[in-house]
């Protein structure tokens, strides 16, 4: 009972600050359609797509980037509620949260849960908007992309957790936030197939097959189709238990960083 009643405060706190910060659900959706209705146009010529799975003819660029964009969604929100971790932690609730007698892992899991969630329904906002402009999966795809959202959301949510409890200060997250979601977006299968990458150089196409992001995205991608990319759902999980661990040590008072940084 003690554990619903923290997750669900938890949660609830989460969505409370959500609707209180409506610049924050447009915000997260305007990124993704400037790339869908402005970039895509431009790079309709320039980028040759191949039939590959899952698709089973020939696609536009538009449909190939909706489930790279429905990652940036997730990434860029996973590390906003990570932000906020960072915040809470100057303002000193972030001691009251952690001081709870609960587990340190379960008190980060709502707190990983409630982000995850907030960052789901904004996927399906955006969705729900691309659908509005013709590009759309069957009515089963929505469906299967639920899980493959959840559990790449996870992961994403877990590395900002990782990063912010490496955080000193609330001004030096924005600059980590540069190095670490620009190279993860851009070095992934998000707005590219790996084959294209492949053609211009290797390096860049080892980097891209290693990116845990790339492996989120393939995982909604086929999830979209009704198919499921089990080497990807692997990655996405091996992933998501070495950035979990590596914040539950990052806030552990006896090992983690969160001892030098109060």
């Amino acid at each position: 009972m003690i554990w619903w009643i923290a997750l669900r405060a938890i949660v609830g706190r989460e969505a409370l600050r959500f609707v209180q910060q409506r610049g924050r659900f447009v915000a997260a959706l305007v990124r993704p359609l400037i790339w869908l209705l402005v970039f895509a146009a431009g790079f309709r010529a320039a980028l040759g797509l191949a039939i590959i799975p899952p698709y089973t003819n020939y696609i536009s660029y538009e449909t190939y980037i909706v489930p790279g964009l429905c990652g940036m969604i997730l990434l860029f929100n996973g590390m906003q509620s990570s932000l906020s971790l960072v915040y809470d932690r100057e303002m000193g609730s972030m001691r009251l949260l952690l001081t709870a007698p609960l587990p340190r892992w379960f008190l980060l899991g709502a707190k990983l849960v409630a982000g995850t969630a907030i960052s789901i329904l904004q996927v399906y906002a955006f969705l729900a908007i691309a659908a509005a402009f013709g590009i759309t999966v069957k009515p089963l795809g929505y469906v299967a992309a639920l899980p493959a959202l959840a559990v790449t959301g996870l992961m994403l949510g877990a590395l900002g957790l990782a990063l912010s409890s490496l955080i000193k200060q609330l001004e030096n997250f924005a600059g980590v936030m540069n190095f670490v979601i620009f190279p993860m977006f851009f070095l992934s299968s998000a707005l590219y197939p790996l084959w294209k990458m492949a053609e211009s150089s290797q390096l860049l196409y080892r980097l891209c097959a290693v990116n845990p992001f790339t492996h989120g995205v393939e995982l909604v991608r086929f999830a979209l189709y009704g198919q499921l990319d089990g080497p990807s759902l692997g990655w996405t999980l091996l992933a998501l238990a070495v950035f979990m661990g590596a914040a539950i040590r990052g806030y552990d008072p006896a090992r983690g960083m969160i001892t030098r940084k109060g």
